[in-house]
């Protein structure tokens, strides 16, 4: 039996990289050579206390790039031995009423790789019919490093989310969270033409390595009310687009509080279950014509613009990745991961 080295998380906050058997390649899919695979948030908060998706022990992963080893017997796939993919994880079930009018986002039986079968924190991962026939793979252009490849995923959600927000020429646009996705959403708010991005954070060191993303301000909500400071760096009026990228129930009442009238604000990141009801004041929402926006996945189109922004530098994935490990130092990378000292890790095998 041939083995590979791959990340088994036994618990929550249970993790080490042992010597798994390789996965069998799908009749009807693929076995992919991992090349590089990021470590996102939901994979840290997974680790924390788990997921109702996942059976412990399990291989996380779900932001992929790889070559292809070997293709099914039965697999239908456009692509050779050899290929090197950006898998991204999602898979639609093609049938239901939202896949069927095109707005696969909603899809009401979605599957995901690092979920649903086995992640990309691995040697090897078998990528399923599902995912070859309704899901989000791409040949990665040449020149694209296989780390860039990689974190194509995140940057689709937030291609979805700005496009859902209207995001256009003359914005002001806040985003709140300093995290990798925040940084993602301040590069892309200025690559549609946004005036002016503002970054909020409770975390100075966040702010800081933010900065790399040239926002046109930072606030740190620890020592200074956020919607003061907005409506003053506004004239008093408020920002067009308020992006949500923070699981804080506070940030999502302080977003609407901070909207220019007819504003737009966009709901991207979870709440925890147990406080998911924070007190907006929704007389606020109705007097000023503001516009709630939930959004958290993506479309096949988003995926396919977010590998051309990384592919024109409009999206930096230089910048957004600030770490790379090897797999063998997942453990360490990891533990950073959890107390905020890396913006995003990708894991080379």
């Amino acid at each position: 039996m041939k083995m590979m080295r791959a990340v088994v998380v036994e618990r929550p906050l249970v993790f080490s990289v042992k010597q798994v058997p390789v996965p069998a390649t799908p009749r009807d899919g693929l076995l992919v050579k991992v090349l590089a695979c990021g470590l996102c948030g939901s994979d840290l908060r997974t680790l924390r206390s788990g997921h109702k998706n996942i059976t412990f022990p399990w291989t996380l992963g779900h932001e992929i790039c790889g070559t292809i080893e070997e293709i099914g017997d039965a697999c239908t796939s456009p692509w050779h031995v050899g290929d090197r993919l950006a898998i991204g994880p999602l898979a639609y079930c093609g049938t239901c009423e939202f896949c069927t009018s095109g707005r696969h986002e909603l899809c009401e039986n979605q599957k995901e790789l690092g979920q649903h079968w086995p992640g990309g924190l691995a040697e090897y991962v078998a990528i399923p019919a599902e995912c070859v026939k309704l899901g989000n793979i791409q040949l990665v252009p040449e020149g694209m490093k296989d780390t860039h490849a990689a974190v194509i995923e995140p940057i689709s959600s937030c291609v979805h989310a700005q496009e859902k927000a209207r995001v256009s020429l003359g914005d002001t646009v806040v985003v709140f969270g300093a995290g990798p996705i925040g940084c993602i959403h301040v590069a892309l708010a200025k690559a549609r033409g946004a005036f002016r991005v503002y970054l909020i954070d409770i975390d100075g060191n966040r702010l800081a390595m933010a900065d790399a993303f040239n926002p046109d301000g930072t606030i740190n909500s620890a020592v200074q009310d956020p919607v003061e400071a907005v409506r003053k760096l506004t004239g008093g009026k408020g920002a067009e687009v308020i992006i949500v990228a923070t699981p804080a129930p506070i940030a999502a009442v302080q977003a609407v509080e901070m909207a220019k009238k007819g504003g737009r604000i966009v709901q991207f990141g979870g709440l925890p279950h147990h406080d998911s009801k924070p007190g907006i004041d929704m007389n606020l929402v109705h007097y000023r014509g503001l516009t709630i926006i939930g959004t958290s996945t993506f479309n096949p189109r988003h995926n396919r613009t977010a590998m051309q922004l990384v592919q024109t530098g409009l999206v930096p994935a230089d910048k957004f990745i600030t770490h790379v490990f090897s797999l063998d130092d997942f453990e360490e990378g990891a533990n950073l991961a959890l107390v905020g000292k890396v913006l995003k890790g990708v894991y080379v095998p």
